[in-house]
């Protein structure tokens, strides 16, 4: 579509990153106010707050999605998430390591993005390291690792997705929206807490037809994409350092309207603040869970946020595997921890709640 709009001197490629920072602008300020977090959702205080927040988002984003793909917007034929070669040991692995790690630091690289940009200076220095591990993973030293683990597939052939099940995408897309809804109207959440997390949802829809159907290229095509952390981060970083050789895409822009969306959020609402490491212990113990999400969200084929709240609504297999280890290693991080401290016979009361989450 994007040859129609009669463009000779901008390309595809030029407009993504004017339309990621948009994207992110909006992503950046909801989910600085919502509180938007998968790592809350599962194992905060406000657990069923938090879990009400983000499945009215994803409930969004496959309405939104779905519809996009049977009005023939949009296609996932080709798309990575719906490969019939599924790399099930990668992203088992992968995603039990990216769900322990956002535990360690109190937050998903998503939730850390949206705190760097209202102050955090904790979350700033673990995105950081995120982006350094999770580029060493694709291109990196690291890169061989990932291609062996990668190398365990399970050929699904034409079943790479729920839709091929049978009853179609209308059937499975429709119960996972109503499982959803049901939930978050049990939540307890004021239902305009639950209309910014259905405009975080609509924002994965939105990315998904901008850079599959209004930006589509057929002379010059980029990568059809939506919201996500794991590759943006990385591509934000290369180019950072080497920004006179290759030319901002998608990520840099999505990266940068997050920072700065998070940022007018906060300062808006008097919610910015500096907060920084309290102990080496504590930083230890944040640099690790850096370099564990930085592995899984390779290996898994995205965060939270790319594999789930994006992943998921193209009903594909592989996002929704990668979704349930993230869950259930984050779970088992939180039940490891808990045993630490109780064994370590430290009083059972509960710690004040950290900033960063």
């Amino acid at each position: 579509m994007f040859d129609s709009f009669g463009f000779e001197d901008t390309s595809a490629q030029q407009i993504s990153v004017l339309f990621a920072l948009a994207l992110g602008l909006l992503f950046g300020s909801l989910a600085e106010w919502t509180r938007f977090c998968f790592r809350r959702a599962l194992v905060g205080d406000d657990r069923r707050a938090a879990a009400g927040v983000w499945l009215t988002a994803l409930a969004t984003a496959i309405i939104g999605t779905q519809a996009a793909v049977a009005a023939g917007l949009i296609s996932f034929a080709d798309h990575r998430f719906l490969s019939p070669d599924l790399p099930w040991l990668a992203i088992l692995l992968g995603g039990a390591l990216f769900g322990g790690g956002m535990v360690l630091t109190r937050g998903c690289i998503s939730r850390l993005t949206v705190l760097s940009g209202s102050g955090n200076l904790r979350a700033l220095l673990v995105i950081v390291v995120f982006a350094i591990i999770a580029h060493a993973t694709l291109k990196g030293v690291l890169a061989p690792f990932r291609v062996w683990i990668g190398s365990f597939k399970l050929d699904l052939g034409a079943a790479a997705a729920l839709s091929a099940l049978p009853g179609g995408a209308l059937l499975w897309s429709g119960a996972l929206v109503m499982m959803c809804l049901i939930f978050a109207a049990r939540s307890g959440n004021r239902w305009t807490v639950l209309a910014g997390g259905a405009l975080i949802g609509l924002l994965s829809s939105l990315g998904w037809v901008g850079t599959g159907y209004v930006l589509l290229d057929d002379f010059d095509p980029i990568t059809m994409e939506s919201l996500s952390f794991t590759a943006p981060s990385a591509d934000t970083l290369f180019f950072a350092i080497a920004a006179t050789s290759i030319p901002a895409g998608f990520g840099p822009g999505l990266i940068a309207g997050v920072l700065l969306g998070a940022a007018l959020s906060a300062l808006i609402a008097g919610r910015f603040s500096w907060v920084s490491f309290e102990s080496p212990r504590q930083t230890g113990r944040y640099l690790l869970g850096a370099v564990l999400m930085g592995v899984g969200g390779v290996l898994a084929g995205g965060c939270t946020v790319g594999a789930g709240l994006s992943g998921v609504p193209t009903l594909s297999f592989a996002a929704c595997l990668a979704i349930v280890a993230i869950a259930l290693g984050a779970l088992a991080m939180q039940r490891l921890l808990t045993r630490s401290v109780r064994g370590s016979g430290a009083p059972a009361t509960r710690p004040a709640a950290q900033p960063a989450e």
